[in-house]
Order: structure tokens, then sequence, then C-alpha cells
């Protein structure tokens, strides 16, 4: 049974040795609790000094999650020989009430309507080798008053005026690169800025991976603005330009854009890879394109998947702000930028981010914070755990430590400590009750 204090000392430099035990029984409790994660339900599972007044005073402590986050990936999660992405996503957190702080509606992706809750924003490393994602910094979002009272923009419908040919005498040439960040990209700055601070070159991070919200010129400006790479993705009807190459070199030439790309006919020239498997071939195209409201050229990466049996046709389009990395690469690192959502569920599922009634700003930041570093918590444990035991998830980790509990209270009230091989036989009995796989026939009480 692995000492969960022993690995929380690594945080010891930023919180003091009460909040560290607090944090120990918590955790432990956590691990072992079966039923909603509220504070309620861990005092319950808490020994002696788990209150759930105790309980309270942590979660209204302000704590530095950021480096707790990063102290703890480095001690027990980082590997050297690893390449690593920083990953962007934000998580709707339903909450019902009125008085939760940062409680507004956001859109939901899952039920795809505007739900009351909470909202936020998660930076993540996502391990190239392990292909798995480290939530590494998480904030949550609140709209401004102006953002609350702003009715939605409506199209102003202006009469149609009738131009001159050309351009007009009085325009000037804009520089797309000095662009006005929004408020959501400014705040994804911030956090990046913050953790590159933090990290001070510990990992050399080049990429940010970002979803297809993101796949506009401003999101570019500010990934290069914090000296990252950005691979996104765009619409399927975004127009992109083949470079015009002048056919006279005794001529200079002022043009930039040549023909439009067809979708339809993409040549043969950008062809990568073409693969068949199912009656659905895919075909894989990379170039270097032009985008009239970006500053610079595109390293791009076509998606083509045709249907044989019925000649339906489809296309994804990925972007990356390099131009030298290989159409693998930038499929395989857009695919890994999903592994957050696996961070989401496991938050939600087994540590509380949908169950936490905590209503002040310090309080819903705790238990939030506290949800992510579960995740990278039981990511640490399980790679322990299933060196004897195989293909286990989080809920055999949780049903192990709960059935460890009830073998330390059932110890308490026995005159004498059983034998060992008979003590052997009730660990691994009592810790295989609510198991998906099978317990390991090595087991020893520890």
């Amino acid at each position: 049974m692995p000492d969960i204090l022993s690995l929380l000392q690594c945080l010891l430099p930023q919180i003091n040795a009460t909040t560290m035990r607090q944090l120990n029984q918590i955790i432990l409790a956590m691990l072992a609790m079966s039923g909603r994660v509220t504070m309620l339900g861990i005092s319950r599972w808490t020994g002696s000094g788990g209150s759930y007044r105790t309980r309270l005073r942590f979660f209204h402590t302000v704590i530095p999650w950021a480096t707790l986050f990063w102290l703890f990936f480095r001690k027990h999660l980082f590997r050297a020989n690893e390449v690593y992405l920083l990953a962007k996503d934000e998580v709707v957190v339903s909450k019902s009430g009125k008085k939760t702080y940062g409680l507004d509606r956001f859109f939901s992706s899952l039920v795809s309507k505007p739900i009351s809750g909470l909202f936020f924003f998660t930076l993540s490393l996502v391990s190239v080798e392990r292909r798995y994602s480290f939530p590494i910094q998480i904030e949550q979002v609140i709209k401004s008053d102006i953002e609350k009272s702003s009715p939605l923009p409506t199209p102003e419908i202006k009469p149609q005026e009738k131009r001159q040919r050309g351009r007009p005498k009085v325009s000037k040439n804009k520089n797309k690169t000095e662009v006005i960040l929004t408020s959501e990209l400014l705040r994804i700055k911030k956090m990046i800025n913050e953790l590159v601070k933090l990290i001070t070159n510990f990992i050399p991070l080049t990429y940010l991976v970002l979803d297809g919200h993101f796949g506009n010129n401003n999101a570019l400006q500010m990934a290069r603005l914090v000296n990252l790479h950005i691979i996104s993705k765009l619409r399927h009807d975004s127009p992109l330009y083949i470079p015009y190459h002048n056919p006279d070199p005794n001529r200079r030439s002022r043009r930039k854009y040549g023909n439009k790309l067809d979708y339809c006919n993409i040549p043969d020239a950008y062809l990568c890879k073409s693969s068949i498997q199912e009656d659905i071939k895919t075909d894989i195209y990379q170039t270097t394109l032009l985008h009239k409201e970006f500053a610079q050229a595109l390293n791009i990466v076509i998606l083509v998947k045709t249907n044989l049996k019925t000649n339906a046709r489809s296309h994804v389009i990925l972007f990356f702000s390099d131009l030298k990395l290989s159409s693998e690469k930038i499929i395989d690192y857009y695919k890994l930028r999903f592994q957050i959502e696996f961070n989401f569920r496991d938050a939600k599922q087994f540590w509380g981010l949908e169950d936490f009634m905590n209503l002040s700003q310090t309080a819903v930041t705790n238990a939030a914070n506290l949800a992510f570093f579960m995740v990278n918590l039981s990511y640490h444990l399980l790679a322990d755990f299933r060196f004897s035991n195989p293909g286990s998830g989080i809920i055999d980790l949780k049903a192990h430590y709960r059935g460890f509990l009830y073998v330390h209270e059932i110890l308490k009230m026995l005159p004498e400590t059983p034998e060992p091989i008979l003590l052997n036989q009730i660990f691994a009995k009592l810790t295989s009750l609510g198991r998906i796989h099978d317990v390991s026939t090595d087991f020893k009480a520890s």
C-alpha cells in the first residue's frame, strides 16, 4: 500500500504541515469513498481529525495550486526522454443554485446548448510517448459585467454601394501580425506565460495544440508571442491559395496569391499517403499554402476520406505555423489533444468535479483544482498498481483502497492479529469487492 504522505513531500515547501496533513486525509478518503465527492462525503470517510469543520477549513485555505501541480509532475510524472505538447481545452461543469462563485450560463458541447454552470480553462502537458495528458494549470472563467449585459451582436444591413474597380486610393496595407487579442486569447497567453515562468526551461515546449475554435490568425499570433508553434484545424471551406511563382525570372512580380485550392481536385503532387480500410479510402495531402486572413504561409495537411461504395467525400484541414513538421506528426499531435477529454471524464466521474457544492471563490478553486490534482495522482498510483494488477483502472484502484480501509477497521476490533496466510486471504477478498478486473494472486498486505 503506497504511502500517500510520502508522495506529497515534494509539495512541502509551498504548503505548511497542517495543510499537508489535511490533504493527505482528503486524498485517502477520495480513494476509498463511494458516492458523491463533497465535503460532507469526504468527512464521513476520514478517520480521527477529519471532521466536517476541518474539511471546511481546508477548502477555505488559499493554496498555490499551479505550483503544486508542477512540483508533483516534476517529481513523479516527468520523464526526461519524452516529447511534451502543450494543449488547451475548456470544460463546463453543471451547477444549480444562485450563489456559487462564477455561476453563469455557458455553452456545453455535451448537451449542445447553454447550461447553468461553471467554466474552467485547462492547460495540460501531453506526453507523446505515453499518449496521456497531465493537467498542469486550471483557471476559472468569470464573465465580466460587460459580457453579461451586452446583447448578441446583430448584423447591420447597409445598402449596397457601387464601388469602382481596383483598390481605393486611401487604403493602406495592414500588418497582419499586429492583432487585437480577445479576452479569451489574453487569458490563454497569461496562463502560458505563468507556466513558462514556473517551469523555467525545465521542459522545452515548442508546440501548442488547440481545437478548431482557434483556427484563426489571432490565435496563431498569440502563440508566436509566447514562442510556440500552433497546431489547429481550419474550417472545411477555408479559402486557401497556392503561392504564386513568377514564370518569367527577368520580370519582377508583386503577385502573392496563385490559384485557389479546389478541395475536390487537389493536385496529386501534394499527396503523401493513401490507404483503404473497409471501403473507406483515406488520402493525406500536405503542402504550403496561403490564407488571406493569415500573416504567414501555413503548413497545411488535408485528410480526405472517400466512401468507395457511395462516393461520399469529406475532408479535414489541419494547419501548423512551422513549415518543417511532417504530416504524420501533425496528425498525431492533433489527435493527442483529445486526451484532455479523458482528464475531464475522470475528474467528473471519480474525483468530484461535478459533485462539489462549495460557494466561495477560494472553495470553488480548491475543489476544481483538487479534482484535477487527483487525475495526476491516480495516474501515478495506477502505474505502480498495474505491476501486480495488469489492466486495472480507477474503479479497481478505488476498490483496493476501500477494501484496505475495511480490513484495517476490522483488525482494530480483533483481539489478536490473524495468521499471515489468513490475513493475506482477507485482504485479497475484501479488496476484490467492487472490482472490474480480478485481483492478483500474489497480493500481499503491507
